[in-house]
């Protein structure tokens, strides 16, 4: 049985989408599995996401029939096989936690995900505490003035191998404007939420001693302004009194891996489609 296929699509909201793209499918004899769409009415675009049966066409015969109808729209799309590992690079400093977690879910089937390189500014025995099996380690040290350089390494190490995401697990490096522009909306990043927002490199011990009731954490797509880019995925777990700075940690560390998986997971099932500083969603 051939594997399903995704449409994704974005556009100006206008008559006739909905009948158009179905119409496509139905005269090649593809039978939808899925559909999902929806219209922002505060900017006026209009998403959908199909999972389709793609009968005896090839993805590329119907990239190519599609053209025609994508352009008279207007759209930005894309036609993908439901079943293709994503390629990933991994970025992670000293805390291997979610990076760990990202490898078991994939080798659970968990996480269609095909990591073609892991990147540390940390050597090997520092960021790392975990088996990576044969996946390339790359440590790339970034300082104040090697800043440029590493950036472009990283960048040239996306092009050699096909990355089609960059996830920064933990990765405490903050990216220069030209690289967030550079890898924008392809790279996810995953940082604590408290509120109050406590800055600095005891967030949870600060949290502690402000005895919050609620820590979460964000997945995102970085952009230029830290830690504000158009939100994925978010979760949030209770704390109570008898809870100690460690616990914070512990239970952090937690909704960290979950959260940052869920916003990966999206995004290589096609269903997160950027909405100028949002996202839509669309959960399966």
């Amino acid at each position: 049985m051939t594997a399903p296929l995704l449409l994704t699509l974005d556009c100006a909201d206008q008559p006739g989408i909905t009948a158009q793209v179905t119409t496509f499918l139905f005269e090649r004899g593809c039978n939808i599995l899925d559909a999902q769409q929806f219209r922002d009415p505060s900017s006026d675009r209009f998403f959908m996401r199909v999972a389709f049966d793609p009968a005896a066409h090839g993805p590329d015969d119907l990239r190519e029939a599609f053209e025609a109808l994508g352009k008279s729209f207007g759209m930005d799309w894309s036609i993908t096989a439901q079943d293709r590992a994503r390629r990933v690079i991994i970025m992670v400093s000293k805390f291997d936690h979610c990076l760990v977690d990202l490898l078991y879910r994939r080798r659970t089937g968990e996480l269609a995900i095909d990591p073609v390189a892991i990147v540390s500014n940390h050597p090997r025995d520092v960021a790392i505490h975990d088996d990576i099996g044969d996946i390339p380690f790359h440590h790339i040290p970034v300082t104040t003035p090697t800043k440029p350089e590493a950036e472009a390494r990283l960048r040239a190490l996306a092009e050699e191998t096909g990355a089609e995401l960059i996830i920064l697990a933990r990765y405490m490096q903050i990216f220069s404007d030209e690289q967030s522009a550079h890898f924008a909306g392809r790279c996810i990043n995953i940082h604590h939420s408290f509120l109050p927002g406590f800055k600095g490199a005891r967030p949870y011990g600060q949290a502690h001693e402000r005895g919050v009731k609620i820590i979460g954490a964000t997945a995102h797509f970085v952009t230029g302004d830290l830690d504000e880019g158009p939100i994925i995925h978010q979760d949030v777990e209770r704390i109570s009194h008898a809870d100690s700075a460690a616990d914070l940690v512990r239970k952090g560390r937690d909704i960290e891996r979950r959260v940052l998986a869920e916003a990966v997971r999206l995004f290589c099932e096609e269903r997160v489609l950027l909405n100028g500083k949002r996202t839509v969603i669309f959960r399966g």
